[in-house]
């Protein structure tokens, strides 16, 4: 048996044991961790005056909080109505555990006012017009989806941007639209299909018939009669248990997304294009037995909590912490730092605490770096370096612009460096990456390593119906690539196709559920050792040429992006890092 594939053995076995140690629910608990900076000290292959990284700064307009929205419909309202009651809620330890002080700071509050989304959405409907109205129907199902489900509880579809989009504040489900992915949205997604292809892309189920004043609303626990009869009287809706609301299939009614694409003949096909696939990734590993998406992303607290400060005082646990973790570190500073002119609700000290949660999240919860004795023969410098994987899904997972990478150094007996693979820019661009230096081009999946311009980046890249790279999704008819690090227990080999792994990954035996080992071969002619390597796994949730594509757009929403990219540095964090010495 190699050395590489014992090595993959026994570090698959390990993260089995961590992840198995508590059979129901993770064993790390992110909220007991330190975060680092956002800005992570990386190497800078090339130094860029500060004129040329920034050409146009665009002025800050830092969040400023204020109250949550209070509006409702027929069907929905805003978390502003619910966080009347639900809040300045502690658990056992006295940490505020309040629902809206956790989400107004999370992607989900502010999927409708994310400016990368908004700019994605509206180059697409740049590209074909045609299918505009189809596109936008289409986005804001997940993105704004009380305004959608009440207007298609009318037979009517919803527009996004112009005189009778969402975005218009003189539309009628304008508010509704905006408070994103809120508290009646996935708590009154119905017990029907979850699970089912049906149920993804937005097919979630809503009681579009009963009146406001008899609606029932789901939790996981059984409420007690008076709790009832308060919450009845007071938001309109009826309580009861609904043990679907901690059951990973609720999560995929919108993070498993599949889209339709544009023919050749320009025609909008019926054939399936895999956005994103987190749902059916964890359902084909171990975690499918271990944990759910809200073990990991809704982290329990610690100790019981009173839901409300109204009606009897019932303490519950677990508890899940409405905190919605996840890896857009990236936007979340954007909307930070320019959430005044973007209508966000929350305050810095909110985006602090949720960014922190997302770098612990990153940082200790994604994945760890093992680095095989480095041998030095004939001046020839020869290790592995095996990725392990910790998350339930792929990694990076989710929207297929998020991208990790190896960065790998060796240091000479004076510290200098004798080789580099996947270093750095100001510009968040990585050296040797053909992507990078050429949108219609793509760094392979390596097995081994032999040059600096060889980098491994873990990714996916899409391809339109002719074979060519693109980042516009309605033209994105499959992948030319997808070697995302597989989680534990994930078969490369008999899971699906929209699943399974695109290029020279498939055919990779060091790539298998768990982990991947990438050898690495380095002349270290006219230097001296002893040699140090290092190594690290960085991440960036929208690559290079993600960002480029939209510049070159004029949309409205793509310009601000463009704007909010050039101001902010786009730099990677730090997944996981390691070091070793030849001896």
């Amino acid at each position: 048996m190699s050395r590489k594939l014992i090595r993959i053995l026994f570090l698959t076995g390990l993260t089995l044991i961590i992840s198995a140690c508590d059979s129901t629910t993770p064993t790390v608990f992110v909220e007991q961790q330190t975060a680092v900076e956002i800005t992570p000290s990386v190497m800078v292959a090339e130094e860029v005056p500060e004129s040329q990284l920034i050409e146009t700064p665009r002025p800050f307009s830092p969040a400023s909080g204020g109250l949550l929205t209070s509006d409702n419909n027929d069907l929905f309202a805003t978390a502003g109505k619910c966080v009347v009651c639900h809040q300045n809620n502690l658990d056992e330890a006295g940490n505020d555990v309040s629902n809206g002080e956790y989400w107004r700071s999370t992607m989900m509050a502010n999927a409708a006012k994310d400016p990368y989304y908004l700019a994605g959405v509206s180059i697409n409907v740049a590209r074909y017009p045609e299918f505009g109205p189809v596109i936008e129907a289409k986005c804001n199902t997940c993105h704004m989806p009380m305004a959608h489900f009440s207007d298609r509880a009318q037979g009517q579809q919803g527009l996004i941007f112009g005189e009778y989009g969402y975005l218009d504040p003189q539309h009628p489900l304008h508010t509704l639209a905006l408070d994103g992915v809120s508290c009646t949205t996935c708590h009154q997604i119905q017990d029907e299909g979850l699970g089912d292809f049906t149920s993804f892309s937005g097919g979630g189920v809503f009681d579009t018939q009963t009146p406001m004043g008899s609606r029932l609303i789901f939790g996981p626990y059984v409420p007690q009669q008076p709790g009832q009869n308060i919450m009845s009287r007071s938001s309109g809706f009826i309580p009861v248990q609904g043990n679907h609301l901690v059951q990973s299939e609720l999560c995929a009614t919108c993070h498993n997304l599949y889209t339709h694409y544009v023919t050749e003949d320009g025609t909008f096909g019926e054939d399936w294009f895999p956005e994103q696939t987190p749902y059916s990734e964890w359902l084909n590993s171990d975690y499918a037995t271990l944990s759910t998406c809200q073990d990991c992303h809704m982290p329990p607290a610690e100790g019981a909590v009173v839901l409300s400060n109204r009606g009897p005082a019932i303490m519950r646990s677990p508890y899940a912490k409405h905190n919605f973790v996840g890896g857009n570190a990236y936007m979340l500073d954007v909307m930070k730092n320019f959430g005044g002119e973007l209508g966000v609700l929350a305050g810095p000290e909110h985006f602090d605490a949720t960014i922190d949660r997302t770098l612990v999240q990153l940082q200790s919860q994604s994945a760890a770096l093992a680095i095989t004795d480095p041998i030095l023969a004939d001046k020839l410098l020869s290790f592995d370096i095996t990725t392990n994987i910790l998350t339930g899904h792929k990694f990076p997972s989710g929207y297929p612009s998020r991208r990790a990478w190896l960065h790998v150094t060796v240091k000479d007996n004076n510290g200098q460096i004798v080789f580099e693979s996947g270093s750095v820019s100001s510009k968040g661009t990585i050296s040797g990456n053909d992507n990078d230096a050429n949108s219609m081009a793509f760094e392979p999946h390596y097995d081994e390593i032999t040059s600096p311009e060889q980098v491994q980046i873990y990714e996916a890249i899409m391809q339109d119906v002719y074979g060519n790279v693109t980042t516009v999704l309605l033209a994105a008819s499959g992948y030319l690539k997808d070697n995302r690090l597989l989680p534990v227990g994930f078969d490369k080999t008999t899971v699906t196709a929209d699943i399974s792994p695109k290029g020279k990954a498939l055919t990779d035996d060091d790539f298998i559920g768990g982990v991947d080992t990438v050898t690495y071969r380095v002349d270290t002619e006219n230097t001296t050792g002893p040699f140090t390597v290092e190594a690290e796994l960085l991440y960036q949730s929208i690559a290079y040429s993600w960002a480029q594509d939209i510049s070159a757009y004029e949309t409205e929403p793509a310009l601000a992006f463009s704007d909010y990219y050039r101001t902010l540095p786009n730099l990677p964090i730090i997944a996981a890092a390691e070091s070793a010495e030849t001896k």
